[in-house]
């Protein structure tokens, strides 16, 4: 499954978002500060998603706000 997802780095609280057609806002605690923020983002979907990690990752954007996002089966 691939999808976009907006990252606003530096929030109050943790959270993801669905916006539709796949498109996702994620609010992160952490600074976008050496892959901090990209850490907890993917941390914080494969919590939403409930899947591991390890199969959660960023193809595209890694030094973006908006990012192309890979789950694998």
């Amino acid at each position: 499954m691939k999808f976009f997802v907006k990252i606003k780095p530096n929030a109050k609280q943790n959270l993801v978002e669905e916006t539709g057609g796949g498109f996702y806002n994620v609010w992160t605690k952490e600074p976008a500060y050496e892959g901090k923020a990209n850490a907890a983002l993917i941390n914080l979907l494969a919590e939403h998603f409930h899947v591991s990690k390890s199969r959660v990752s960023i193809v595209g954007g890694k030094k973006s706000k908006i990012k192309s996002i890979e789950i694998v089966d």
